[in-house]
Formats: structure tokens, C-alpha cells, sequence
């Protein structure tokens, strides 16, 4: 089964690291990721920019309505994610414990499945 690990970070917590501080922390995400592809659970995994750098598309009808970052609705944002692939919602679990970020924001577990699916 696959899973997506969410890094949902607080809006702005990027900013309060030291340059040193920030490429330790994201060495610290690329080492979880080499060793989730060594136990060849990895599927992909990526890091986000911040939200202000993002725009939201909706389309009613004939019409799109474009709407650029940050969003004021939350106070988290999708730092970046991990899809992976394992055995149980349990095991996915367990990797989210080890994963780092899991010490400076929210890592939401999340099977994948089709939008049909309740």
C-alpha cells in the first residue's frame, strides 16, 4: 500500500533558522529519504517552497480564479512530503515517528487510494 507523509510546518518557522541551522535540518530529511529508498520503501519525496510562492486555481463553470500565497485560512503549510510504500498503515506510522521533522512540525500519514473511495 502507499502512503504520502505530509510535512505540515508552521507558516514562517523557515524564517527563525540560521541559514546552518536550515541545511542541517533538510540534510537531516534527505538522509530519512536515502533510507527509506534503501529499504525500498521510498516511491518519490520532495520539498516545497513556502506558500508564498504558490497560487491556488479553481475553475467553476467557464471561469478560473486564480488566488496567489500564503493562504490566511491556515496556520500550517505543506513543507513537503514523502510517498512511500509499505505493508500497513501501522508501518507507515512507525516511519513517520522516525522521520526528523516529525521534532519541528506535523507529519500527517495518509493512505493513498481513488477519490471514490470513502
Amino acid at each position: 500500500m502507499r502512503y504520502m507523509l505530509m510535512i505540515l510546518e508552521p507558516r514562517g518557522q523557515r524564517t527563525t533558522r540560521s541559514e546552518d541551522e536550515g541545511r542541517a535540518l533538510y540534510a537531516e530529511m534527505i538522509a530519512f529519504g536515502q533510507d527509506l529508498a534503501a529499504q525500498g520503501q521510498l516511491v518519490a519525496t520532495e520539498s516545497l517552497r513556502p506558500d508564498s510562492h504558490a497560487v491556488r486555481v479553481q475553475r467553476r463553470g467557464d471561469k478560473s480564479t486564480l488566488t496567489d500565497g500564503p493562504f490566511a485560512e491556515t496556520r500550517e503549510m505543506v513543507g513537503g512530503f514523502f510517498l512511500i510504500e509499505c505493508p500497513s498503515r501501522d508501518e507507515a506510522v512507525r516511519l513517520a515517528e522516525t522521520c526528523p521533522a516529525a521534532r519541528f512540525a506535523t507529519v500527517e500519514v495518509r493512505e493513498c487510494a481513488p477519490c471514490y473511495v470513502p
